[in-house]
């Protein structure tokens, strides 16, 4: 079983309810598409389950009962409740790449889960029923979904990779905390930035740059025994209280109370 990933609150809950699977896409998709994903679960006879995300900056294309769906960047707080038993099968666009598909600035997303019949006409759904109609095997779902998405494939398109190449900077760089110094990294203008991001990531920067510092301390609180002014400071907070506020308006309760054990 793969590991839930960074951003799944409470993973060690999680994992006693939920399996992921992840699969490599086709190789000419490999730029515009991180990976295919699986989750499945099995409720039967159990109370309903809330799994609670602190999404990424990545437009998802989600394969699942009763029809595919295409959801923008969650900028609040991601929760899919589990009943019964089945699965879902996601392709993760890599930051700014799911615009080429479609040619919408994919602000137009954020917080939306919309039917993907909308950007990709009726075979979606009719590739979502053969998705769902057989075993949740990750072979045969890519073996499907890699020619929907090759038939589709946008040209290159050099904002989409500068946005990847961004987005992809700030996660892998914990002492970047203003957006500010983002744009200088890559030569441009703070507007230009956000533009930008408006255009391709459907967030913006400063939200990227404030998601990854959570991400970062949700994965170290969940691990309990955390300094949390020494957090803060690596996290580059100006203070302890600003970290829990941020942190608690994303989570739902404070960083305290979310390393309790219940």
């Amino acid at each position: 079983m793969t590991s839930l990933g960074r951003g799944v609150l409470h993973p060690e809950r999680g994992a006693a309810v939920i399996s992921v699977a992840r699969h490599e896409p086709a190789a000419g998709l490999t730029r515009c598409v991180e990976f295919y994903w699986m989750v499945r679960w099995d409720r039967r006879g159990l109370p309903a389950y809330e799994q609670k995300v602190l999404s990424h900056p990545n437009i998802h294309l989600v394969f699942e009962a009763p029809r595919a769906h295409v959801y923008g960047v969650d900028r609040t707080l991601f929760v899919r409740r589990l009943e019964g038993a089945g699965y879902v099968w996601g392709v993760k666009f890599r930051p700014g790449w799911f615009r080429p598909f479609t040619g919408r600035a994919v602000i137009e997303l954020a917080d939306q889960a919309l039917p993907a019949a909308e950007f990709f006409g009726d075979e979606a759904d009719r590739l979502n029923d053969r998705v769902l109609a057989g075993p949740a095997d990750p072979a045969r779902l890519a073996a499907l979904v890699d020619p929907f998405l090759l038939a589709r494939l946008p040209g290159p398109d050099p904002s989409a990779e500068t946005a990847a190449a961004m987005v992809e900077h700030i996660t892998a760089t914990p002492d970047l905390h203003r957006v500010d110094q983002v744009a200088e990294v890559f030569g441009v203008t703070v507007r230009t930035l956000q533009r930008l991001f408006a255009d391709y990531v459907g967030a913006s920067p400063k939200w990227v740059l404030r998601r990854a510092r959570l991400h970062e301390a949700a994965e170290r609180a969940a691990r309990g025994d955390v300094d949390w002014a020494g957090l803060a400071a690596d996290l580059g907070y100006a203070d302890q209280a600003h970290f829990t506020r941020d942190f608690t308006a994303a989570v739902g309760v404070s960083p305290a109370r979310y390393t309790v054990r219940v």
